[in-house]
């Protein structure tokens, strides 16, 4: 499984959204893009997760920054959690892991002590040129967003 790096260019992907619509990496071109990949909606550490980019996304917006959350659930699924925690940035649903694959968020990984394979909770950020800006792999679900703000220089 290749892994991105900085300065990569990060690859494109059109998924659709909660409400089926498609959604482009390259619609977003000359901005700035949080992309973070996690395993499922609705799961404990997920919502964490989730949530925590709701409630910053007022100041990362301000700093110029888009949020997109990806993960290989169906649209259905992306809509009942963007409804019943109040997500207000897209999710959108790569049920053929493909774009999770693409950027090295699909794989072995250990859990509970067991390897396994699946998502690997990562965030990107991609620069207003299309490159990775940063690429950080095995994120935690908690305070994940305090540390990305962090690294961003907004705090």
């Amino acid at each position: 499984m290749a892994r991105l790096s900085t300065g990569d260019p990060a690859p494109d992907f059109t998924l659709p959204d909660a409400d089926g619509t498609d959604v482009s990496l390259h619609d977003f071109k000359g901005q700035k893009v949080v992309v973070y990949f996690y395993p499922a909606a609705m799961t404990p550490g997920c919502t964490t997760q989730a949530c925590d980019f709701r409630d910053n996304l007022s100041s990362l917006k301000s700093a110029g920054y888009t949020v997109l959350g990806i993960s290989p659930d169906k649209p259905e699924k992306l809509a009942k959690f963007r409804d019943r925690d109040s997500v207000n940035f897209p999710l959108l649903a790569d049920q053929s892991k493909a774009t999770l694959e693409a950027y090295g968020a699909y794989g072995e990984k250990t859990m509970y002590g067991k390897k396994v394979t699946g998502v690997i909770r990562s965030t990107f950020v991609v620069d207003e040129n299309g490159k990775v800006a940063q690429a950080q792999y095995n994120v935690k679900a908690t305070g994940h967003v305090a540390k990305l703000r962090r690294d961003l220089g907004l705090d």
